[in-house]
């Protein structure tokens, strides 16, 4: 590829998951050339490892219309709308589809992991002429490793696989790489291939998102069927909103009833919580572990216990964009734009405002981050935030301006919006004035109201 002009040369796609597939399918509808490299054995390695997990979208909201598009004309079958997933479905009856289809087969590398990109012949010190020279992809492969060029990048390779440590600090809390064989990170599969770590045991779950939720919810099933295990609950935070979701006010049911389940566990006693933790070290004692927090009362220490389920979250990998100029959000690590809309110390939202290429690009031409890892550290990502991204920045590759700033992006709510603690029982009361309502394209009334009148609107983190 050294001799081909850069308008000739591919747009890399680094990540085989539902949103790099789906940037995928839209350049390859625009007639663009596109080399797609997913790091696992196949495409949506991510999704298989929680694979055992329904998601609280429907289905609806889960396909991208590009790839449905492009399966059609394979004589794909879309799944029933209004059901939920799993990971596994979602692979199986989509994604696996979808990267067999003639298109997509003949540009998708697996087992190719990107370790390092940046300009051809020129570090990121280097300004002149910067923007006219290709992209250099370290490609680690089985063959080992080689250079590849491109075009342009668009990185949707995730976070799934750099969680973030139980050490409240952001560094690993002390004993913890001592003690990583008894840890697990993110949602085991309790009730599955999992299921003999957990039976008849304690285990402690650290964490406050949705991770957290499912594997309570199944340490609970696995305690029905076998009484001898038991399990404690842990959180940084003292405000439970985003968890405990919206109720009935949540636009996505399956999140609403989640979010009631894990809160209906807490209030029947079966699990007891310990909130305000902020872990700082873990240690043995015959044979148990030990948590010991930080606490507004001083040092508190959970255990012992057998194992520990660390849902802390997920960071995104940053190193191999090291030689690119990128712009970041200084705390989150998201693209920088983003930060303001999404801030977890600002408000609690399932949505974000509508944003596409403009807020994804970079000061490195060409270089665009999409999907959850354009999130940085912040949660409540939708498959359908990143759909909407990648039509939009395959559009502006494409040339077509016009297709690439008309951005339209409306996503379910969840009925808690507030830079104060939301009374879940009332969950309008602390939403900015409630959720918006659907047809409306902003994250709650006061919002929308914003809008109506002609302003850019409260960025729901306004108190009400």
């Amino acid at each position: 590829m050294d001799g081909l002009p850069l308008q000739h040369l591919p747009i890399a796609v680094i990540g085989g998951g539902p949103v790099g597939l789906a940037a995928a399918a839209h350049l390859i509808a625009r007639g663009l050339p596109v080399k797609v490299y997913e790091a696992g054995p196949a495409v949506g390695s991510n999704l298989r490892d929680w694979g055992h997990v329904r998601v609280f979208t429907p289905w609806r909201y889960c396909i991208d219309e590009a790839a449905v598009a492009l399966l059609n004309r394979h004589g794909w079958r879309l799944p029933t709308i209004d059901l939920c997933p799993t990971g596994a479905e979602l692979v199986s009856a989509y994604l696996e589809p979808l990267a067999a289809t003639p298109e997509l087969a003949a540009v998708i590398e697996t087992n190719a992991r990107i370790t390092a990109i940046s300009r051809q012949g020129v570090d990121k010190v280097v300004s002149h002429g910067r923007e006219t020279r290709p992209f250099v992809l370290a490609v680690a492969s089985k063959d080992g490793v080689r250079r590849d060029l491109a075009r342009a990048v668009i990185d949707a390779s995730g976070t799934w696989t750099t969680p973030n440590p139980l050490g409240a600090s952001g560094l690993p809390a002390a004993g913890e790489a001592e003690l990583a064989d008894r840890i697990a990170y993110a949602i085991p599969d309790i009730l599955g291939r999992d299921r003999y770590l957990y039976a008849g045991r304690k285990t402690l779950v650290i964490g406050s998102g949705h991770s957290a939720a499912n594997a309570l919810l199944e340490l609970a099933q696995l305690a029905e069927a076998d009484p001898r295990t038991s399990f404690l609950w842990a959180t940084r935070g003292v405000d439970l909103a985003r968890i405990y979701s919206g109720g009935d006010a949540d636009q996505l049911p399956a999140r609403g009833e989640l979010g009631a389940d894990v809160r209906a566990l807490v209030d029947s006693g079966r699990v007891k919580l310990v909130t305000g933790f902020a872990a700082v070290a873990i240690s043995e004692k015959d044979g148990g572990i030990i948590a010991e927090g930080a606490t507004t009362d001083g040092v508190h220490r959970i255990g012992p216990v057998d194992r520990i389920i660390a849902a802390t979250g997920q960071r995104p990998d940053l190193s191999m964009t090291r030689e690119l100029r990128l712009d970041l959000d200084p705390w989150l690590e998201s693209v920088k734009a983003l930060g303001p809309l999404i801030d977890p110390n600002l408000h609690s939202c399932g949505s974000v405002p509508p944003h596409g290429h403009r807020e994804l690009t970079h000061p490195e031409p060409g270089f665009y981050t999409v999907g959850i890892k354009s999130y940085g550290r912040a949660p409540t990502f939708l498959m359908l935030t990143g759909y909407e991204q990648v039509r939009s920045v395959a559009a502006a590759i494409a040339g077509d301006m016009a297709a690439a700033d008309d951005v339209r992006l409306v996503l379910p709510e969840t009925g808690v919006c507030s830079t104060r603690p939301a009374i879940v029982a009332n969950a309008s009361a602390g939403c900015c004035g409630g959720p918006a309502p659907a047809r409306v394209d902003a994250c709650c009334l006061a919002d929308a109201a914003a809008k109506d009148e002609g302003k850019a609107g409260c960025g729901c983190g306004a108190a009400a």
